[in-house]
């Protein structure tokens, strides 16, 4: 940008001048750094998302092992443990190098190979039916292999491994109910239809009732939770899924307001644990918590300002920065046995007093103030993970709990109805908590599905 010089022969004048002159090169910098700025996110918004955009060395390396014993042991797959299947491969009719017929066996080498079966097992009830004769009630005998009671036009069913793998297609792997179509008649032979999976959803969903109140009630009862969320769609109307994620337990909310109902309707306004949290001002009204304000949010946010200041406006993000690692470093230092407890609630007093001299001033940077009075309100909210040991300096349990929904919001969307939005959150609160307990999600569901009472979740690995 050329701005014309102001030039005058005035004495009194030319220190006035060449002030005015000094703001407006830093207002031309600032406005030249913003203008970088704004290019390079418009860019990198038309291009695709990581892994793709990480930065590639001019000259990697090869990727894997080098060969040779000199470089440790290779890895190799375990024998299987049962034979299925055994085949015979004779030497090859002629040498395939010169063609020479007569060839002279030396020894029988052993190679083995896992693969999927694609043989549908096709399975017949024969169900004994009769009457009480107490009551009269009709009454019919149940095998743990069945998903329900039905006959006659409803007695042609999926069985429930079938049930259990389509849920986990669409709601942990992101697949749509046409894909989840395509793959079961692809690998396995088993024709459905579109509907058939998502009615199948809905199915599983109502199944896994019991098991959802058990997550909420895990989350709630939890020491420490961990909000976050992030934009949904239902019936193509905007709409939020929520997700708090507690020390053994997940819960997913869909709701159509992006406000404190999800939240109040798990925990209770009077919630007395650790919340963590990306700044949110919604989780303020939980006054009876202690909150922690998300680091990674807050560095971001200094390093944003100090991208985009110049001269003296650069003190203040700079100073925040270097108080926020210095938490971390004790924190570190805490889990090297290199610093007590108290001896970080200790650094916690003398760290919110240093933040507080940083943001008491006004700021004559319009940024530098708005981040200046967000740390004042939340001076006691910055470095509760040093006052209660253990506790989380950022939320990345609950945007680890997010990404895969990010996922499968980028492949189909979100869900068109409201009764699909609430089978979508059952059915992820449940797999998620089942991760989180080291349990496998598809044994649980395909067991709640053939069980003819709500089962119990895993247990947490502290409690086995």
């Amino acid at each position: 940008m050329d701005v014309p010089k102001i030039t005058t022969d005035c004495p009194d004048c030319k220190p006035l001048l060449e002030q005015q002159q000094a703001i407006i090169d830093m207002l031309v910098k600032q406005v030249e750094l913003l203008t970088a700025r704004l290019e390079k996110v418009e860019r990198e918004g038309k291009r695709q998302a990581a892994p793709f955009r990480k930065k590639r060395k001019a000259d990697p390396k090869k990727p894997g092992r080098k060969s040779g014993e000199d470089h440790g042991k290779h890895h190799r797959r375990a024998v299987p443990e049962q034979i299925d299947e055994i085949y015979d491969v004779p030497l090859p009719a002629c040498c395939p190098d010169c063609g020479h017929e007569e060839l002279t066996k030396t020894e029988t080498l052993v190679q083995f190979q896992t693969d999927i079966p694609r043989v549908v097992i096709n399975r017949q009830f024969n169900i004994d039916a009769g009457t009480c004769y107490g009551c009269g009630s009709h009454v019919q005998g149940r095998h743990e292999l069945q998903t329900s009671g039905a006959v006659g036009a409803a007695g042609v069913q999926l069985g429930p491994n079938v049930h259990a793998a389509m849920a986990l297609l669409n709601k942990e792997l992101g697949l749509s109910h046409g894909k989840v179509k395509r793959l079961l008649e692809m690998l396995f032979e088993i024709h459905v239809s579109r509907s058939t999976s998502c009615r199948s959803m809905l199915r599983t969903a109502d199944r896994l009732e019991n098991a959802d109140a058990q997550v909420r009630k895990a989350v709630r009862g939890s020491p420490q939770v961990v909000g976050d969320e992030t934009g949904w769609r239902v019936d193509g109307r905007g709409a939020w899924l929520h997700a708090f994620v507690g020390l053994n337990a997940t819960c997913y909310e869909v709701d159509s307001t992006r406000s404190i109902g999800p939240a109040q309707r798990l925990l209770g306004i009077d919630w007395p644990g650790i919340f963590g949290h990306d700044g949110w001002a919604v989780y303020d009204k939980f006054t009876s918590a202690t909150h922690q304000q998300c680091f990674a949010h807050l560095l971001r946010r200094c390093d944003s300002l100090i991208e985009s200041g110049t001269g003296g406006a650069l003190a203040f993000p700079r100073g925040v920065k270097d108080l926020l690692l210095a938490g971390f470093e004790y924190r570190n230092r805490f889990r090297q046995d290199a610093m007590t407890a108290h001896g970080m609630k200790v650094m916690a007093g003398r760290l919110t007093m240093q933040m507080w001299e940083l943001v008491r001033h006004p700021k004559t940077h319009a940024a530098n103030e708005r981040f200046a009075k967000f740390l004042e309100k939340h001076l006691d909210d910055l470095f509760t993970f040093l006052r209660h040991p253990g506790a989380d300096a950022t939320n990345w349990r609950g945007e680890q709990a997010i990404r895969p929904a990010v996922v499968n919001r980028k492949v189909w969307g979100g869900n068109r109805t409201e009764v699909g939005a609430l089978a979508q959150s059952r059915i992820m609160s449940v797999m998620q908590t089942c991760k989180q307990r080291l349990a496998d999600p598809f044994d649980f569901i395909r067991r709640q599905l053939t069980a003819t009472s709500p089962l119990a979740l895993p247990l947490p690995i502290a409690a086995r």
